[in-house]
């Protein structure tokens, strides 16, 4: 088999001042490749983790007695007896002058928070929500955009022992509630609304509409975020403004808790059903960070990162953990890419030397279709395009080292809200190859498994996780006999960790994601993943977005479609059609050509961007909306009747 050839390799100079190899000089490692320096850390967890503990200097107020003492999964026990806090660490990092987090929005207005200003402020609202009554093991929620203001609330929750949660406020108030009333929480925090491509977005009614959806909820915190004047209408709970929470000259005191001790709840997009909550424990959360940001994303002082997020992806989480690190951490509030001014992010990048700088495949995807140019702008600060949310096809990377910089690192991740961290990506020390992840990460014992569960390299098969993470979920919410939390990763393979994705683990140690494996094409037994055949289609220009469907019928039929939103002024004729199939035979699979090809008003996707291929699926089967997606969760609900009908005539039509 011949080796492709690497699309970068990594500067010599930049290997040798990175983050990953002076971990690899500490721990007696140096020389160390990548591929020896991963192998040791799924093959001795224990020292490994316990060398990430000592480089990282966490300041536990109890020692641990070891760093694992079970290794059962579920039920791991990672670094019993350790007592610490995660507020602790994040604010530990930061003088008094220097800028912890930059707060941006869509117009380029910006504001700076130091750390002296953020401990003050952590500290003031840490003491607002003691007097409200709220103590370890409370939870705390926010209604919440990409603020400073979120930050601060998480961690003054932190410092408290008590559990955040939160998500955006383009979610509806029901929706929200759906997460949140299952956490039964002590104080809401909200705020009077957003900013999004121009329009000012008054979120008071439904801020105190979720006030009433949450009945254990003693207060609300609120905060006046885009300037609207308080409402006067009734909440059922005192109020407490944010400027009152934030202004009192308090000492920061950070309760010490076990490793294990609940950090936050992170919730799954939820398409049936009640969102799952997913928990995380302290320790666990901090270590994992410290070792993605700080070794794979080479982040520290001095250092600036901006992701494009919300507050309910679980990339939020990792801007917040950034000032772990001690880099700051930039806010973004608005659209990545509002019609007044697309480029926007890119000129905020430049304008304040980003030096990590974190997006998704369909906003790179965007650039290159509509030929906006970020290389306009200074982008010589950027060392890392960080890009996760779906596959990074292929196509994408001459175009980001064309536009943004050629010594540019493009980490395509994969990972999930489960770990909320990643599985795979990049590091400064890894080749990177078009179209693939360039390794596992650290600490992450990665395998592929056939269908009789068995380890395959460079043949498609489940993604698997064989040795326990730090970050692995406590448990799930409301799930008191962890029945839900083994059917959801360990029913296929037991003490295996399951992760519901198709990759190719490469005999180089890269890694292709295919995609989900619930919604894998399986056409006569060949299996191909939908993220394959949406790349070769999406990269057409007449194509905006595409979604494949494989449905077994009742009959033993199986029936491929191909639904595609067209660009502007575009007709489905026969030639483009004819265009769509000699793109998929090209570059994903002859025999994946699509039996119909239709064209769509949209594709549904889940509030974090992530088509919903299955619930599409069972939709197209016949299966009742209300028992395939909860309407809540995803972003355009219209489009969900528009599937159902098409399934319903396709099932009205004589045999």
């Amino acid at each position: 088999m011949t080796v492709p050839a690497p699309f970068t390799t990594p500067d010599p100079q930049v290997v040798a001042d990175s983050r990953i190899m002076d971990f690899a000089r500490r721990v007696g490692r140096q020389g160390a490749d990548y591929a020896t320096l991963h192998h040791w850390s799924v093959t001795d967890l224990e020292g490994f983790w316990g060398a990430v503990w000592e480089y990282f200097d966490i300041d536990a107020d109890t020692p641990y007695e070891q760093v694992l003492a079970d290794e059962r999964m579920p039920g791991t026990r990672w670094f019993p007896g350790a007592t610490l806090n995660y507020a602790h660490h994040a604010l530990r990092a930061l003088t008094d002058d220097s800028v912890a987090i930059t707060a941006l929005d869509e117009t380029g207005s910006c504001y700076e928070v130091t750390g002296g200003r953020l401990r003050a402020q952590v500290a003031s609202v840490a003491a607002t929500l003691r007097d409200l009554g709220v103590g370890k093991g409370d939870r705390v929620v926010g209604y919440l955009p990409n603020t400073p203001h979120a930050i601060v609330a998480f961690l003054a929750t932190a410092s408290l022992g008590a559990v955040w949660s939160v998500c955006g406020q383009d979610y509806a108030p029901e929706a929200a509630a759906d997460r949140f009333a299952q956490l039964r929480p002590t104080v809401l925090i909200g705020a009077d609304g957003y900013l999004f491509n121009g329009t000012i977005h008054d979120r008071r009614d439904a801020t105190r509409d979720l006030a009433h959806a949450l009945p254990t909820s003693k207060a609300t915190l609120l905060v006046d975020h885009v300037g609207l004047p308080r409402s006067s209408r009734a909440y059922p709970s005192p109020v407490v403004p944010w400027e009152d929470a934030a202004a009192r000259t308090e000492e920061l005191t950070c309760t010490p808790v076990p490793f294990d001790h609940p950090l936050w709840a992170v919730f799954s997009s939820g398409t049936t059903g009640l969102p799952k909550g997913i928990v995380h424990g302290h320790g666990g959360v901090l270590l994992e960070h410290l070792k993605t940001l700080g070794l794979h994303s080479d982040l520290g002082t001095g250092d600036r990162l901006l992701w494009y997020t919300t507050t309910h992806w679980m990339m939020w989480n990792l801007v917040a953990s950034t000032l772990l690190t001690g880099a700051t951490t930039c806010t973004y509030d608005g659209s990545a890419a509002p019609s007044t001014k697309p480029d926007v992010l890119w000129e905020l990048a430049a304008r304040h030397r980003v030096t990590v700088f974190g997006t998704s495949p369909q906003y790179l995807l965007g650039m290159a279709k509509f030929g906006i140019d970020p290389s306009v702008h200074d982008l010589s600060s950027i060392r890392v395009v960080g890009c996760t949310g779906s596959a990074l096809p292929a196509s994408v990377y001459p175009w980001v080292r064309d536009h943004v910089g050629d010594g540019v690192l493009l980490a395509s991740i994969s990972g999930g809200t489960d770990v909320v961290s990643g599985f795979a990506g990049s590091a400064p020390n890894t080749p990177v190859w078009a179209g693939e992840l360039s390794a596992p990460h650290l600490g992450v014992a990665l395998a592929a498994y056939d269908t009789e569960g068995r380890p395959v390299v460079d043949q498609v098969g489940e993604l698997v996780i064989t040795r326990p993470m730090p970050s692995m979920p406590l448990y799930f919410w409301n799930d008191p006999d962890g029945s839900r939390y083994r059917d959801a990763y360990f029913r296929s393979y037991p003490g295996v960790w399951r992760h519901g994705d198709w990759i190719t683990l490469t005999s180089r140690g890269s890694v292709i994601v295919h995609g989900r494996s619930d919604s894998t094409l399986n056409r006569n037994g060949v299996r191909l993943g939908s993220a394959d055949i949406h790349d070769a289609v999406e990269r057409l220009p007449e194509i905006t977005e595409a979604l494949v469907i494989g449905a077994e019928e009742p009959d033993g039929g199986y029936w491929m479609p191909l639904f595609v939103v067209l660009a502007a002024g575009v007709a489905l004729d026969d030639a483009l059609r004819e265009k769509i199939k000699e793109a998929i035979r090209h570059r994903a699979s002859p025999r994946h050509v699509p039996d119909e090809i239709l064209e769509v008003p949209g594709i549904p996707h889940t509030r974090t961007g992530k088509k919903l291929e299955v619930p599409v699926k069972r939709l197209l089967q016949g299966a009742p909306v209300e028992q395939v997606v909860n309407l809540a969760t995803v972003d355009a609900p219209d489009l969900i009747d528009h599937y159902a009908r098409l399934g319903a005539e396709r099932r009205a039509q004589p045999a």
